[in-house]
């Protein structure tokens, strides 16, 4: 059991781990919602690495499409090793003039998305007895960033939710973990004021590689006694 599903891996973060990891021999589930032409696109380049790699389409906001696909996923194949919860959305605006759809569309995304691909998910875990839940949650959810009431509160129930889920799973040897993120060079920060990446104390933004590697090493037996933690990857941004 080697398969190791990444939500949202079409491109960002979510891209960069899956090639990351099937570089170091798992077997990859791709995942997207939109943007099938570049996932199929990156499960031909992953699959040259002499890895499994096949992908799934479904919203992770939606509870009952993303149950029927997943579990039909794993009746197939079994259940995965490893669950790199990726996917997520921002829709920034001043909280005053924040849209009732621009909070609920990031609550449902990102924290609710949560529950409807790990709920389906987790009793197969158990029953297996081993496995490596890692959350992508962001430097937002530990200190806020204003513009992004909605999105901060999604990151930072995130790590509330992982950090209760880890005392559940904990003597099933399932580990659960966050990562929090800050400046990485996505698609989502290519506007990002210079203003702010010299507010980094390294001054330069991270790369997702390096969150990647992160990922690759919280899956691997040496960090089997890691679980309940939150992992910043902000080049010293301070909290």
């Amino acid at each position: 059991m080697n398969d190791v599903l990444i939500t949202g891996s079409s491109r960002g973060i979510g891209r960069e781990t899956a090639i990351y990891l099937a570089e170091n021999g798992y077997d990859i589930v791709l995942h997207c919602s939109k943007n099938a032409e570049r996932l199929e696109e990156l499960k031909s380049e992953i699959a040259k690495k002499g890895v499994n790699v096949r992908t799934l389409a479904f919203d992770v906001s939606n509870r009952e499409e993303a149950k029927k696909v997943l579990l039909e996923d794993i009746k197939t194949h079994g259940i995965y090793y490893g669950i790199v919860l990726n996917a997520g959305i921002a829709k920034d605006n001043p909280f005053p003039a924040m849209e009732d759809n621009e909070w609920d569309n990031v609550i449902n995304t990102n924290l609710n998305g949560f529950y409807n691909v790990i709920r389906p998910l987790i009793l197969p875990m158990i029953q297996v007895k081993k496995g490596r839940i890692i959350v992508m949650s962001s430097i937002s959810g530990q200190c806020g960033n204003k513009g992004q009431v909605n999105y901060s509160a999604s990151k930072a129930g995130l790590i509330g939710a992982m950090k209760a889920l880890s005392q559940e799973t904990a003597k099933r040897k399932i580990t659960v973990n966050c990562i929090a993120p800050g400046l990485i060079e996505t698609e989502m920060t290519e506007n990002i004021p210079e203003e702010a990446v010299k507010a980094v104390p390294m001054k330069r933004m991270g790369t997702a590689k390096e969150v990647a590697s992160l990922v690759n090493y919280l899956l691997s037996k040496d960090a089997g006694y890691i679980t309940g933690q939150v992992i910043a990857v902000n080049g010293g941004m301070y909290l």
